[in-house]
């Protein structure tokens, strides 16, 4: 790699980390020419994905995009970048499980993020579907949010 101080062409790594549950590792390298010190981190990358629209167009796979999709619901929201990160390596590993022959459709990966949301954060899994599913109307969007509650008190009950 190269140096980004003197532009050398070669560093070499003195240490280096697993990070994030094993799914980047945090390398700390110097220039053997000027004995600069930095960073680097290095992640999973899902490489020729392809992702098919509703209208039946395709395009590549984008982290940063889905990434997008998941902050908007969550903001303002108590859910720190750590958590964050984790469950958007959550949802990439589970579409890397889904994936047949290199494609999955945009319906596929609305309904996996709806699933970590529904477990992260309540209220920005409702603000994700309310967009995701487009309800026709607000009863609609109330059964959603009933279906919610119930499972809720559901999950209480079961907890005593």
């Amino acid at each position: 790699m190269r140096c980004p101080s003197c532009q050398h062409e070669d560093t070499r790594v003195i240490d280096s980390r697993v990070m994030d549950e094993g799914t980047s590792i945090r390398r700390r390298r110097e220039c053997p020419k000027c004995g600069f010190r930095f960073s680097t981190a290095e992640e999973i990358e899902i490489l020729a994905l392809t992702v098919t629209k509703v209208n039946g167009r395709q395009e590549a796979y984008d982290k940063d995009k889905l990434l997008r999709s998941i902050k908007l619901p969550l903001q303002k929201r108590p859910v720190t970048p750590a958590k964050l990160k984790r469950a958007l390596h959550s949802i990439e590993q589970e579409i890397q499980t889904k994936v047949k022959k290199d494609v999955i459709s945009t319906e596929q990966i609305g309904q996996i993020v709806m699933q970590h949301l529904k477990k992260l954060d309540k209220v920005a899994y409702i603000r994700f579907a309310s967009v995701y599913r487009s309800f026709d109307d607000i009863d609609a969007f109330a059964d959603e949010l009933r279906k919610l509650a119930k499972n809720r008190k559901k999950s209480r009950k079961n907890k005593k």
